[in-house]
């Protein structure tokens, strides 16, 4: 490492992670870079959106949810600030002497506005930040964002990066997948009390016909099998659904609680929202490589590993339809052997490829280009 680097990283919450997958892969990259020894600050706002819904879920749960994030990250130097007329003076206190400031895309755009102020006279890199779909399928929103004035975009996957190089014409772009958090996800030891777990969340009509084809379909046709869902935002109607088919509805999960839910399930599932599988094939989301993390044996809806990420048929098993989801799952929990197997591939090629400190060492690589 060439020097100790300065950087701030603004999300939209690093406490919560209530419906914000963007949270779990940022605490580890954070936690990564405190490890190779850089001042590592994380700014969010206060009461954001997705704190102020887990403060209204049951009080065990949101407590439980922030005690686990501060036992786990008591490293993280953890800042709240306030959009109003005190952002400016904080935002110059906070960033002067900054190295690199990343920006998640989830941020507000008056945020991101006031913090490129003061760019030219603090002298600090800047870089956007997006592991989301919304540069495929809501362009405007992206193009709201000065993103001329950043030094570059980190996208995490292949296709959002041609998006922005062609689309918003941003002239560097990198490649930036998501990775486990490996010091907190892990294999576990527990007995299988779960035959199939899917951890996600409903969301927004974006793969309800692929839940019922790869989710719900299959568990109602093995009603021998226990089938559960870890999630938020499930209307009465789909909860109704997944009462149907004899699925047991858990609601929220703290991220941290995760490994434990794998732990004691024999097989995981991976139901991508739709444009994962066309547009925006190749883009894993985060819980691809948690659920390999935790060395459970993962099968998905269609997806297409355009980038050659993992080892289809090794690290998990992809299936093209209802019908075949349900055999494999049939199959599966009858052999022990291949699922273990297909645990271990899984958690070899995070292990060796996919971890926030291989993240880490690559984002210190991109701010030393940018340096060149």
């Amino acid at each position: 490492m060439s020097k100790r680097l300065r950087i701030r990283i603004f999300a939209h919450s690093w406490i919560s992670d209530w419906n914000h997958g963007n949270a779990h892969f940022l605490r580890g990259l954070a936690l990564e870079l405190a490890r190779l020894g850089h001042e590592v600050r994380c700014y969010e706002r206060k009461d954001s959106w997705s704190f102020t819904n887990l403060m209204q879920e049951a009080d065990w749960a949101g407590d439980k949810a922030i005690g686990d994030f501060r036992r786990s990250f008591p490293m993280l130097d953890h800042r709240v600030y306030a959009l109003d007329e005190t952002l400016p003076q904080f935002l110059r206190s906070e960033l002067t002497d900054s190295d690199l400031v990343l920006v998640h895309e989830w941020n507000d755009h008056e945020l991101v506005s006031q913090i490129l102020e003061g760019k030219p006279d603090l002298g600090f890199r800047a870089l956007f930040h997006d592991t989301h779909h919304r540069a495929y399928t809501q362009p405007k929103e992206i193009a709201r964002f000065p993103l001329d004035r950043f030094d570059g975009v980190l996208a995490f996957g292949e296709a959002i990066r041609q998006i922005y190089l062609q689309a918003f014409g941003v002239r560097r772009v990198w490649t930036f997948h998501e990775a486990a958090d490996t010091q907190h996800f892990h294999p576990l030891q527990a007995g299988g009390e779960t035959d199939v777990l899917w951890v996600g969340n409903w969301g927004d009509e974006e793969r309800t016909r692929e839940l019922l084809e790869f989710l719900i379909g299959p568990a109602q046709a093995m009603p021998q099998r226990k089938f559960a869902v870890h999630g938020v935002r499930y209307p009465a109607e789909a909860q109704a659904c997944l009462a149907a088919a004899a699925i047991e509805y858990r609601g929220y999960l703290p991220n941290l609680q995760a490994p434990q839910a794998y732990a004691e399930s024999l097989l995981s599932l991976h139901v991508p929202r739709r444009f994962y599988s066309n547009g925006l094939s190749g883009v894993p989301t985060i819980r691809v490589f948690e659920a390999l993390a935790c060395g459970v044996p993962l099968v998905c809806a269609p997806w297409s590993d355009a980038e050659g990420l993992f080892r289809p048929g090794q690290d998990y098993v992809c299936v093209s339809d209802g019908k075949a989801m349900r055999a494999e799952l049939e199959n599966l929990l009858r052999d022990s052997l291949a699922r273990t197997q297909i645990g271990r591939n899984g958690l070899q090629t995070i292990q060796a490829r996919h971890t926030c400190a291989h993240r880490a060492e690559q984002l210190i690589d991109i701010y030393e280009e940018l340096g060149r």
